[in-house]
């Protein structure tokens, strides 16, 4: 008896489930035949789990419909036909085209706003628009009076109209008030963060119209700061007669330490030579967004190389800044020389930079004994420069920060040694990464420069080779009035921490000295890995020219760290 009870049960319950997975239809219709066919045109789900379902389609129909135009849309007659049929009349009414909406230019400057988001001719007091783009058109319209410092107002239209297919309306704007200005900025996380970066970076300072889109866009470039970025996004508090802007900030780490050790043969008496720099780069320690680094350089030619480094961004809360330069290299026992720069820069934006500078240059002969065929000379320089500055950071990538870079100086001036020369130059930085998917990666890198004068000492020359010019060639081996370098690697990405690369580099260079013109290349391979220690890089790469043939013997190997605290 039991059993058969359990039994009985059982099926009732399947019966129950069954009963209630039954599905319904759908069936819409309207009066006449023209119209059931806009209906099926627009087109609905026909099938549904249960009533509830079915209402709720009619109702996303309707709303369709309304949207399209038939805005007199009306349902009648919703029945359950037994338990598989739903049945509706639909009524449309006419269709509405077209929508003519009358303002009042004088609020909030609507014509202005209106030839901005429409397509549509505007004219003194009123536009046409198609009905489909009604609603699209009135929230980008509510946006632009957000942006223009109202953000509580809203948008709709009034008095509505149909003049045969023409909804003719009044545009109404209500909750109007004064324009919203930010009272007070509040730093959260980084109080110390400088401000005049908000100021004159960021183009946010208090006295702006409130626009919140804006705000947030403006803030995404702290991307391109490297001492900071955002927590969250920013918050606002209104109250009765002031607006608070709250912005969310950390500080990043920036500072970092880089140096590398290279080894190569010497070529006269195959001893292993070593050779190698240390640079310093420190930033924000002072939270004012000043920048130092700091470069010593050895290097088997028995040269020295100090460069120091020193950028201070918006002087006194002002747009400009300023920037000073000192540079040492001693030749052995040939020569020495000085280098102090002086500039004025202007941000005009978080990427692009202007300047314009002094340049004073002095070098001493150290040659004892000297001949008029040695072209080293005690001279001076003055230059005048101008310069701009482009560089665009990805600083989601600890492999490769830097996304786009451009460089470029020139400067006009004279040379004193026992007459005064005129004298120009020109030097252009630049490089960029192209990204091809996730893994795959090009690096181009261009570097030059170009003294123009009508002679030349050799101690003012350009001087260049080394892990940082031309790869394959020893540490400022190289000298020239003109010369060009195209650097080229192919990345390949095998984890977040480790990547491989090929080197191809290729230079070009001219020194009226020696007479010479020549085509240098530059071919070897390398990696690099993210440790905790920071970016280890290794390279090996084996230089040329044009007339020689590839020595085993020319090779050079650089190993570099730089690690970031």
């Amino acid at each position: 008896m039991f059993r058969t009870f359990i039994l009985l049960l059982i099926i009732y319950c399947v019966n129950i489930d069954l009963g209630f997975s039954q599905n319904l239809k759908l069936k819409i219709t309207s009066k006449d035949s023209l119209e059931t066919q806009i209906i099926h045109q627009t087109g609905y789900k026909t099938t549904h789990d249960n009533f509830k379902s079915a209402i709720n389609e009619i109702d996303s129909l309707k709303s369709k419909l309304i949207k399209s135009g038939f805005i007199e849309a009306k349902v009648y007659n919703v029945k359950k036909k037994h338990d598989s049929l739903v049945t509706c009349k639909m009524l449309l009414g006419s269709k509405i085209d077209s929508v003519k909406i009358f303002f009042n230019n004088k609020e909030h400057n609507i014509k202005t706003h209106l030839n901005n988001i429409t397509n549509s001719e505007v004219f003194e007091n009123y536009i046409t628009i198609p009905f489909e783009q009604t609603q699209n058109t009135l929230e980008q319209l509510s946006a632009k009076i957000i942006e223009s410092g109202d953000p509580f107002s809203t948008v709709k239209l009034t008095k509505q109209f149909i003049n045969k297919n023409i909804l003719e309306a009044n545009l109404d704007i209500t909750q109007k008030t004064e324009s919203r200005k930010i009272d007070k900025i509040i730093i959260k996380g980084y109080e110390k963060f400088p401000k005049a970066y908000l100021k004159h970076n960021l183009k946010i300072k208090e006295g702006n119209v409130f626009n919140l889109n804006k705000i947030k866009q403006q803030l995404s470039n702290l991307n391109q700061l490297r001492f900071s970025s955002q927590i969250k996004d920013p918050e606002v508090l209104f109250t009765k007669d002031s607006t608070i802007l709250y912005v969310y900030l950390k500080k990043t780490k920036s500072n970092n330490f880089d140096g590398f050790l290279g080894f190569g043969t010497n070529e006269e008496n195959g001893n292993l030579e070593f050779n190698g720099y240390l640079n310093l780069d420190l930033n924000n320690n002072l939270n004012l967004g000043e920048s130092f680094s700091l470069i010593y350089k050895s290097d088997e030619n028995d040269q020295r190389t100090f460069n120091a480094n020193l950028k201070i961004p918006y002087l006194f809360n002002s747009p400009i800044g300023a920037q000073l330069q000192l540079n040492l290299f001693k030749k052995d026992s040939s020569f020495t020389t000085a280098s102090q720069n002086v500039k004025l820069l202007y941000q005009l934006n978080t990427k692009n930079e202007i300047s314009a500078g002094i340049k004073s240059i002095k070098s001493n002969n150290l040659l004892s004994n000297t001949s008029n065929f040695t072209p080293i000379e005690d001279y001076e320089s003055f230059f005048y420069s101008i310069g701009y500055l482009h560089q665009n950071l990805q600083t989601n990538n600890r492999l490769f920060p830097i996304s786009t870079y451009i460089n470029l100086e020139f400067g006009t001036g004279y040379r004193n040694n026992e007459e005064k020369h005129e004298q120009h130059d020109l030097f252009i930085d630049t490089y960029k990464t192209f990204n091809l998917n996730r893994k795959n990666s090009i690096f181009l890198r261009a570097n030059g420069g170009y003294l123009i004068s009508n002679n030349y000492l050799e101690n003012e020359l350009y001087r260049f080779g080394g892990i940082n010019s031309i790869r394959g060639f020893k540490e400022n081996s190289l000298s020239a009035n003109l010369y060009g370098i195209l650097n080229t690697e192919y990345r390949y990405l095998l984890s977040q921490s480790i990547y491989l690369h090929t080197i191809i580099d290729f230079s070009y260079l001219e020194n009226d000295i020696a007479n010479q013109k020549e085509k240098l290349y530059g071919f070897g391979l390398g990696f690099g890995i993210l440790t905790k220690a920071g970016l280890l890089k290794f390279n090996y790469a084996n230089g040329k020219t044009e007339t020689q043939n590839f020595k085993f013997s020319n090779s050079q190997v650089h190993l570099s760290l730089t690690s970031f605290f």
